[in-house]
């Protein structure tokens, strides 16, 4: 299914009214504004509808998607229940000190070093927040027979 932008003003204007508002609708959602992230800064092309709805969500500040990550991530880590206000605070923090920080000077050791440090967050994270193994475990008391043994070897003994 394809929709029709009708851009002639003679065409909407001899067109019933229905097909005005219809025409209308369709002009509006087809528009596109630049919204900068208060975070970090990135500009991103989005509609009105979408950057209004990610007003409502973090109390009038446009957030980018990966901002908006951070933020879910940073309320997850937290040892206590933080709101998304103050999780949002936690990260625009963050972005203040990364971009006062200036430009790296290799940034190959920047990007290892980014990455280490998310590795060390992701393994440091609450133990019930990662998967779990889909084995299952030995109960208490549970009595097992005898393991895996080897009758012999796959190689062939090497004689003389």
């Amino acid at each position: 299914m394809s929709a029709t932008i009708i851009s002639d003003p003679m065409v909407v204007s001899a067109a019933a009214p229905e097909t005005q508002a219809t025409a209308a609708k369709l002009v509006a959602q087809s528009e596109v504004e630049f919204a900068k992230c208060d975070c970090c800064g990135l500009t991103e092309e989005c509609t009105p509808a979408y950057i209004e709805r990610v007003r409502e969500r973090y109390q009038g500040k446009w957030i980018c998607g990966l901002c908006a990550e951070a933020v879910k991530d940073e309320i997850i880590r937290s040892e206590r229940l933080i709101s998304t206000e103050e999780a949002m605070a936690r990260h625009m923090n963050f972005c203040k000190k990364f971009v006062s920080s200036g430009p790296p000077p290799d940034p190959t050791v920047h990007l290892i070093s980014a990455m280490r440090s998310i590795l060390r967050r992701s393994l440091d994270s609450p133990r019930g927040l990662r998967s779990t193994p889909t084995s299952p475990t030995r109960k208490v008391g549970e009595i097992r027979g005898p393991g895996l043994t080897r009758s012999e070897s796959c190689f062939p003994t090497l004689s003389g």
